[in-house]
């Protein structure tokens, strides 16, 4: 029952309270003059006749007497009807009032299933000229639903030169709406049932969850065939960029390495331990790891995510097989333990600036398998470093992070240390400056911008 309902009901209840309290005292009243001429009749049943002669005034004062007995009787039928009167008005009232509601709620339900469409259009009305707001039928969070005009006039009608990252039946594009208003544009082509998943699913987890180190939408929109998902900008790219692209990682030192490393574990964490039931991202590789002109790392593409524990091998994850964990190809079961060894994958490519193996050139072996041995050999372990940034930072540190990707890659999903654990492992080496605990005596150098 809400606060409207109390605000009616309660008045009505004080007032019905108020006129069977009245009813009560009338009775006992009642009752107290019925006693009382009770005793006076059986006083007078006693009496000679020699002493009813001398009392001339008792038969005027039973009169009288019965005379008040009657008019409180006459009072307690009043109220007994206005009681019952009241009552049932506020019987009557609040049924017909939850009828109402029961009714308008169906009628709305069954509007917004019928006629999606007609929402978005009221919804058009009432926005800008470049965006309408609605809400999805799912009960997700509000969610922008873009012209699709719009879009194509961002990215210049989806040109190759603001292509951001492509791979499969997706295109990611960068678009500008204005001098300063950039977004990024992810394109989902196709009409076949994972990509009507993916894109249901970025939508359902993305209007929910709000975390500084995960992407946040910003609007979306269909189109035929089409799919739009558009993000917030993300002017360093993905971390498979800066460490493959033609930089080869040189403008990522150790300290924004571990940076990214951190960021990443804090969004798993926010994932497995803060939301409920827990999520796993389920397609974390370093392609879908996004960095800001700050190269604050957000993790994005959540078309896989699922809550924890789900047992569905149908789940197509995203990515080479290098990042899926070994439990997930034999049982098809998600767990937590699957992002952490994908963080481990991620955590290798940071230290060594290695593709993984279906990635990089034909017969090479998969980073894990090659990278395992020589991570346990710690006088092997400096020269496996990739190149950009060897001898730059404290060999401790080095064994330190080398330790926690080889238990983060353990075949055994039990070995695997909680992402939460991995993240109190990293934040010491890290400094103050960059989010972490660690304090240097030299100045950080400030994040290289592109």
């Amino acid at each position: 029952m809400n606060l409207s309902v109390l605000f009616i009901f309660f008045p009505m209840w004080a007032f019905s309270s108020k006129c069977l309290f009245f009813l009560v005292d009338a009775v006992h009243e009642s009752t107290a003059s019925g006693s009382s001429l009770l005793s006076q009749k059986e006083t007078s049943s006693v009496l000679t006749p020699k002493m009813e002669a001398r009392s001339p005034g008792t038969t005027e004062v039973l009169a009288v007497k019965s005379v008040v007995n009657k008019e409180l009787n006459e009072r307690i039928l009043i109220a007994l009807v206005v009681a019952s009167t009241i009552l049932g008005g506020i019987l009557l009232f609040f049924l017909w009032f939850c009828i109402y509601r029961l009714k308008r709620s169906k009628n709305c339900s069954v509007e917004s299933t019928q006629n999606p469409d007609s929402v978005e259009e009221h919804s058009l009305r009432q926005g800008s000229d470049s965006c309408r707001s609605s809400k999805t039928a799912d009960e997700h969070g509000a969610v922008t639903v873009m012209d699709y005009q719009l879009l194509e006039a961002a990215t210049n009608n989806f040109g190759e030169e603001n292509i951001f990252g492509d791979g499969g039946h997706r295109c990611v594009y960068r678009a500008q709406f204005d001098e300063k208003r950039l977004v990024i544009v992810k394109r989902l082509e196709g009409r076949g049932q994972y990509v009507q998943r993916e894109y249901e699913n970025e939508l359902n987890w993305l209007t929910k969850i709000q975390h500084q180190n995960i992407i946040s939408l910003v609007g979306c929109c269909t189109h035929g065939e089409n799919k739009f998902l558009v993000y917030e900008m993300m002017q360093n790219g993905s971390l498979e960029g800066q460490l493959h692209g033609p930089t080869r990682g040189s403008i990522l030192t150790w300290q924004l390495r571990m940076k990214i490393a951190v960021d990443i574990a804090r969004g798993l964490e926010y994932l497995h331990e803060h939301c409920h039931p827990p999520i796993v991202h389920g397609g974390l590789k370093s392609s879908t790891v996004l960095l800001d002109s700050n190269f604050n790392a957000k993790l994005s593409n959540f078309g896989t995510a699922a809550p924890s524990g789900i047992l569905n091998s149908n789940v197509k994850l995203s990515g080479t097989l290098d990042y899926v964990a070994p439990e997930y190809l034999l049982d098809g079961k998600l767990t937590d333990k699957c992002d952490v060894y994908a963080f481990g994958v991620v955590l290798l490519e940071l230290l060594t600036g290695r593709k993984p193996a279906e990635s990089a050139s034909p017969g090479s072996p998969a980073l894990v398998t090659w990278a395992l041995p020589q991570l346990t050999d710690r006088p092997k372990l400096p020269a496996i470093i990739d190149p950009a940034i060897k001898e730059t930072m404290d060999l401790k540190h080095l064994y330190q992070v080398a330790a926690v990707a080889i238990l983060c890659v353990q075949q055994e999903p039990s070995y695997r240390p909680l992402i939460t654990d991995v993240l109190h492992s990293l934040i010491p080496l890290l400094p103050l400056e960059l989010g972490g605990s660690l304090r240097v005596t030299e100045p950080v150098p400030s994040a290289p911008t592109l």
